[in-house]
């Protein structure tokens, strides 16, 4: 966590630089106008850094642990937690993937395809919760 932490406090410091150099380049190319969408973009953006820097240096003084990642000792399986089971074979997840996308297709093109986009995440949701409940694979 100590390696994240101080990737985000260089992150942060890189795009103060950065939006210093963009809004000195906006003020010469603009001939002393203020480009602000960009400015205001970079400097927003050296701020998320500085939070999560600042977010991830408390969390891990409260712990007051060390990550397997930060230990010169560790090996790779101490920090390979289970993460779950997952199904190689179930289509599910990809019938929920269309399903997403042509929810936002519907937003973006028109709304009627929301409503079918909805009927098919319902739909695959409930396919994929109750894969193990039926067929072949039942228990």
């Amino acid at each position: 966590m100590r390696a994240n932490t101080n990737l985000f406090w260089i992150l942060a410091i890189f795009m103060l630089l950065a939006d210093a150099v963009y809004t000195g380049w906006s003020l010469i190319w603009y001939e002393g106008q203020l480009e602000p969408v960009g400015t205001v973009a970079i400097g927003l953006s050296a701020i998320l850094a500085a939070f999560l820097a600042f977010y991830l240096g408390r969390v891990h003084k409260a712990q007051g642990a060390e990550l397997p990642e930060d230990l010169l000792d560790s090996n790779i399986d101490d920090g390979d937690p289970e993460m779950g089971f997952y199904s190689p074979w179930s289509w599910w997840p990809i019938i929920l993937a269309g399903g997403g996308a042509l929810m936002v297709l519907g937003l973006a093109v028109g709304f009627w395809i929301s409503f079918i986009a909805g009927a098919l995440l319902l739909v695959a949701i409930v396919g994929w919760v109750f894969e193990y409940y039926r067929g072949y694979f039942a228990r």
